[in-house]
């Protein structure tokens, strides 16, 4: 996987390389702006050859959403910003996974104990016990023996052990006094420790009279009527030295296949060859078992794959999030022209009732839609101010009243320049009825509309309120559990 991670900071590198004339603000930017330009060639270099129909379509329905979300603007610039934006995106996430799957690959890779094939070094004296995950492949096997085994720190001798026992003993009764001045004068429990540190012993404790003395050092001495002695024993045991009885237990062996009899053997020899050289600083693992050669490989637990394949996903989803953001700007468009759609028809109808023309009435709305554009954006205005800019090139107004109502998208005002351009080329005396009519039903309509909405914030609102209302029983139902728990 190494290679992998590798060779896409490599690639990295070189498409920096290529792209360090492009302008932009960061490096990511910069590489963004190199792949849309190399995007942008290709349909120039595959002139006269037939491109997938799919493609085609897509890229078509990416122009038309943009068009429609913002038609001041030239919809090259808006694909190349769009395009820009995603792959930018991509590459951060793609770079970022990249780079922390090196990271955790290095991190798991450097700590590893297998030296040499067969040796393991071991924690010094008092260290942590290390587990390890071998893989052993015997000649003559297809497959591996998977081992996972606990290496333990190194150990003292015989000897050794001893004399630190005899240290350890002259410090233990000093040591499990707690809060009494002095063994001969015990009145508060004891503190009978199962381990001194700096020693490699576990204790454990007896006691000749557990009724005012237990193992766990509390002292009973309520009801003493006079001063009594009790025996405390303390068993030292270190690496199957003890200073204390030994119980022998007897294991039958049980039947086992020839993998089973390999790996028990495999294990055996592990545990003779670790009790053999427990005083030393390494283990070296058995060469052979049954005089066939064993070797040895260590299986290092690297995850960093996992994380190449989130990063390759959360950058797919990135990407794919920011089309459907375009999608939900598009819906929220459409709720935006049907609110302003009453207004708009209304303005017509006043305007045309107080003897403007229809392009005269456009011309007006426009000029106050620029006085206050700074106070908010809205779509339907937008598309009025192009309306007007169409006019004053001398397009027709029958066909500017046409374009105005495809480039909104929305069938209340097809309607609409349907009627505006119909009465421009037939002529009708009832237009401002008309006018009227229309804008009662468009209010009536958004009414509804607005009812809609209404409904839907409720419906948003009640998974909210269900979990506020979980917490409140929640506090209430817990004090009043622990009050008949306490009661």
């Amino acid at each position: 996987m190494v290679w992998i991670y590798t060779a896409i900071l490599g690639g990295y590198a070189l498409l920096w390389f290529l792209a360090r004339k492009e302008e932009g603000r960061d490096p990511f930017y910069k590489m963004a702006a190199y792949l849309v330009r190399g995007r942008e060639r290709a349909p120039r270099a595959m002139a006269g050859k037939r491109r997938g129909w799919k493609k085609d379509q897509l890229r078509r329905g990416l122009e038309g959403k943009l068009r429609t979300l913002n038609p001041a603007v030239s919809v090259t610039v808006q694909t190349r910003e769009y395009y820009l934006a995603g792959y930018r995106i991509v590459l951060i996430v793609l770079f970022a996974g990249a780079v922390v799957c090196l990271a955790a690959w290095w991190s798991a890779h450097s700590s590893t104990r297998l030296l040499d094939g067969n040796l393991i070094h071991r924690n010094g004296y008092g260290g942590d016990d290390i587990s390890i995950e071998l893989a052993a492949r015997i000649e003559g096997e297809e497959e591996e023996e998977l081992f996972r085994y606990i290496v333990e720190a190194q150990k003292y001798t015989p000897g050794e052990a001893e004399d630190l026992y005899r240290a350890a003993s002259e410090t233990l009764s000093g040591m499990i006094l707690g809060q009494n001045g002095s063994l001969e004068d015990v009145r508060y429990d004891l503190d009978l420790v199962t381990g001194i540190e700096g020693y490699p012993f576990d204790i454990s404790w007896d006691s000749s009279s557990y009724a005012l003395v237990n193992t766990d050092g509390t002292v009973n001495n309520e009801e003493l009527t006079e001063g009594t002695v009790v025996m405390l024993t303390a068993h030292f045991r270190y690496e199957g030295q003890t200073w204390d009885q030994q119980i022998p237990v007897q294991v039958n062996p049980a039947v086992y296949t020839r993998r089973e009899l390999l790996r028990r053997r495999i294990e055996e020899l592990l545990h003779m060859q670790d009790e053999s050289t427990g005083s030393e600083e390494e283990l070296r693992l058995p060469d052979s078992v049954e005089t066939a050669p064993i070797t040895w490989r260590e299986v290092v637990q690297d995850g960093s794959g996992y994380v190449m394949l989130l990063a390759v996903l959360a950058a797919g989803l990135l990407y794919w999030a920011s089309g459907k953001e375009l999608d939900r700007k598009l819906e929220q468009r459409r709720r935006e022209l049907l609110l302003d759609y009453p207004e708009i028809v209304n303005k017509l109808a006043l305007y045309m009732g107080a003897g403007m023309t229809i392009r005269n009435a456009f011309v007006k709305m426009g000029e106050d839609y620029k006085r206050r554009q700074k106070e908010r954006r809205r779509y339907v205005y937008e598309e009025i101010l192009i309306a007007c800019n169409e006019l004053h090139s001398g397009r027709s107004e029958g066909e500017v009243y046409d374009r105005f109502g495809r480039r909104c998208q929305v069938p209340v005002y097809i309607k609409l320049s349907t009627l505006l351009s119909q009465n421009i080329r037939k002529g009708s005396n009832d237009l401002l009825a008309m006018l009227r009519q229309e804008a009662d039903s468009a209010f009536a309509e958004r009414k509804n509309q607005a009812r809609k909405l209404g409904e839907e914030a409720g419906t948003k609102l009640l998974l909210p309120m269900m979990m506020m209302l979980c917490i409140v029983m929640v506090i209430i139902m817990i004090p009043a559990c622990f009050s008949f728990m306490a009661g």
